[in-house]
């Protein structure tokens, strides 16, 4: 019986673990661009590091979409 509880307090722990670190990746805004990644192969920069970049990259796949060459 006394496993019983400790199996129960770690996994509600465990589970608490996996919880917060979703709401940290969710707080970082991991999660808000999901389509740029997919189509980032498809220009010829080595780098794409900067924030800069990553607003031109999207600036580019806006205006490629709009388009309809994508």
């Amino acid at each position: 019986m006394e496993i019983l509880i400790l199996l129960i307090i770690i996994s509600v722990g465990i589970a608490a673990g996996f919880l917060i670190a979703f709401l940290l990746s969710v707080k970082n805004r991991q999660y808000d661009d999901l389509y740029s990644p997919s189509v980032r192969i498809l220009f010829e920069k080595n780098k794409i590091d900067d924030k800069d970049d990553r607003v031109d990259d999207i600036k580019r796949i806006k205006t490629l979409k709009s388009k309809n060459e994508i």
